[in-house]
């Protein structure tokens, strides 16, 4: 996934849900919504350049969600993207043919 944070937007690190399920397994919000991402079967890619992160980012197999935390998280689905529209067709047209300098 992208962007497994939502870069940040919409205070995802203040959410009172994920700070109330992060508390009760004694993790950080960031370890909870990687840990909800993998046990969604979608595959993260974090990014980060501090080596402590990198370390919490991996230190997220040793809990698990139960069906409680899950059905919380759910609820902050807003069924559409933080960023753009998936499904519209000038987006897609505009990333397919989008030409990268390296």
């Amino acid at each position: 996934v992208w962007a497994p944070f939502a870069e940040g937007m919409n205070n995802i690190f203040e959410n009172e849900v994920l700070e109330k399920i992060a508390q009760k397994h004694n993790k950080s919000v960031a370890q909870v919504i990687l840990r909800w991402l993998v046990e969604q079967d979608i595959v993260v890619l974090a990014k980060s350049v501090h080596p402590e992160r990198m370390e919490e980012n991996l230190a997220i197999f040793d809990f698990s969600l139960d069906d409680d935390d899950k059905k919380q998280i759910k609820t902050l689905d807003q069924e559409a993207s933080q960023f753009f529209n998936h499904k519209d067709p000038e987006i897609i047209k505009n990333m397919a043919t989008r030409k990268l300098d390296y």
